[in-house]
């Protein structure tokens, strides 16, 4: 009697058919990048027989027996924050640049600068997951915001070079806030760098908003268009970076990530076919100097030449001189003194009643040779000093409190951001000076500086201008009466916000006064002298 066949055997060699076959699937998908278009039949019969089984339904495929290197695992083409921030880019920005184009002329070159900005900020973003974070302000760290820094100082040549043009607003808005771009190497809190550049764009922007509002329309979108680029950016870097942007430590340095990317130089003349490359070719013939071929005099008569010639006989440049008596010495005899002449006639009195020859002056030295102090902000017990600052490539930051005054001192193309409720402020001796101040309990002093601006976010009690060559201040709704004094100022601005409006009015401060005598008062009259039209 024959046994039964056990159905459990029966399942065990089954399943572990399906998981030969299944094994055999996964290598041929695995082989199928690597297989000719002429192997598909033999890719398709493979597929018919399972690895290890003798069926007769189709012949075995043997596999090539070209050796097949390990696949590297897939990498993500694309990481999804970089895909977002093309999206930013690509939706946001480009729109703005759509309708800076449309506006054209300077206005649609400054926003072409942006936009190749924020092209290179991606390309940041994108070394970030494959480089290591170099050190601030290392050579490493140059190269990498190399192309950032160019486009910075190309908007804000384009901006210099324009200052009498109408659109100057509307670059200087761009130019002061395009450090928004270095957001990537920022930490920590690179939001709050972009929140600081907006600031800085409101400056100018809310003029243009200003003038152009009713006048011309598109101008005022094109203002919002440029905040909404900040907006967005700002929420983009809370979603993904709320910290920093996290650098890959794991990854290569930055220089050699760049050194891969750099374009191969270009090809010279290609050699002749069988044979070595041509050596390269001689030098030319050093250049000719023109030499002017008149002797000079040997023996001049005079002048330098001769002290020196007298100076080179050594010991014996004293063989001419003799012995002066005692009776010959003016200082031993008043009375040769009182007699004394000069030679030429003219007595010492009279040399003495002539001008004096002007001492030599001593001339400023030049930019060039001047030896430029570092930057300086420090706090020493309650004062503040920030000083020597030119350009830096984010603005300066400090937080205050009520007992601290701070001292701006040479400070140019700078913005300076005060936050918190300090004492007073001075500022001296500065150039194109943006100063953002939240409350003091005093007073803004600025003394002797050109092209200022403040903007007061919440309240200060008085504004002392002294010696300004350009200001123009910025108060907030709550700071609308503020006392502003000034002298020996000129083109100084006032811009506020009347009650029920929400755009700025300026208001120009007088610089000319008119004085005359007044017979009945027994005084001086002066008034303020307006120029209309």
């Amino acid at each position: 009697m024959s046994a039964r066949p056990n159905p459990m055997h029966n399942l065990t060699t089954l399943i572990k058919r399906l998981e030969a076959a299944t094994s055999r699937l996964e290598d041929i998908a695995q082989l199928a990048i690597d297989l000719n278009p002429s192997d598909d039949e033999n890719l398709a019969k493979a597929a018919l027989t399972p690895s290890g089984s003798n069926s007769t339904l189709a012949p075995s495929v043997t596999p090539t027996p070209k050796a097949v290197a390990p696949q590297p695992p897939r990498k993500t083409e694309t990481p999804e924050e970089v895909v977002e921030y093309d999206n930013f880019i690509s939706t946001t920005v480009e729109s703005w640049v759509k309708l800076s184009n449309d506006l054209g002329g300077v206005i649609a070159e400054q926003a072409n600068l942006v936009l190749k900005g924020f092209k290179e900020s991606r390309n940041l973003l994108l070394l970030s997951y494959k480089c290591r974070k170099p050190e601030q302000n290392s050579k490493e760290f140059q190269e990498l915001v190399s192309p950032v820094v160019q486009i910075i100082n190309a908007a804000d040549g384009n901006k210099e070079k324009n200052r009498k043009t109408p659109e100057y607003d509307h670059l200087t808005a761009v130019a002061d806030s395009i450090y928004v771009l270095i957001w990537v190497t920022i930490t920590p809190k690179p939001h709050k760098h972009v929140d600081e550049m907006l600031q800085s764009a409101e400056y100018y922007g809310n003029k243009v908003l200003k003038a152009y509002k009713e006048k011309d329309p598109k101008q005022a979108e094109w203002v919002r268009g440029y905040y909404k680029i900040f907006r967005e950016l700002g929420e983009y870097i809370k979603t993904y970076f709320v910290d920093d942007v996290p650098w890959n430590p794991q990854g290569v340095s930055v220089t050699e990530v760049l050194k891969s990317q750099a374009p191969a130089p270009a090809a010279g003349p290609a050699p002749p076919a069988g044979g070595a490359p041509p050596p390269p070719p001689p030098p030319g013939p050093p250049p000719v100097l023109k030499i002017n071929e008149a002797k000079a005099d040997p023996n001049p008569a005079g002048g330098i030449g001769a002290v020196f010639s007298e100076l080179n006989k050594g010991e014996a440049v004293t063989k001419g001189l003799r012995k002066v008596d005692k009776s010959e010495m003016t200082h031993k005899n008043p009375s040769l003194r009182a007699s004394s002449t000069v030679p030429g006639g003219e007595s010492s009195s009279a040399v003495r009643g002539k001008s004096p020859a002007p001492p030599p002056g001593t001339k400023p030295k030049p930019e060039s040779m001047r030896v430029k102090k570092p930057p300086k902000k420090e706090l020493e017990g309650n004062k503040w000093t920030i000083e020597n600052y030119d350009a830096p490539s984010e603005p300066v930051t400090i937080d205050v409190e009520m007992s601290h005054s701070i001292l701006i001192s040479k400070c140019t193309n700078t913005t300076i951001i005060i936050k918190g409720k300090g004492n007073n402020v001075t500022v001296e001796n500065t150039s194109r000076l943006a100063l953002v101040v939240d409350d003091l309990v005093s007073t803004v002093d600025v003394v002797k500086s050109k092209n200022f601006a403040l903007q007061v976010m919440g309240v200060i009690p008085t504004v002392m201008l002294d010696q300004l060559d350009g200001a123009q201040i910025y108060l907030s709704k709550d700071s609308i009466a503020t006392r502003v004094y000034s002298s020996k100022s000129d083109g100084i601005n006032v811009n506020v916000i009347p009650e029920g409006e929400e755009d700025y009015k300026e208001v120009p401060l007088p610089s000319q006064i008119c004085s005359q005598w007044d017979e009945a008062k027994r005084d001086m009259v002066s008034e303020i002298v307006t120029h209309a039209g």
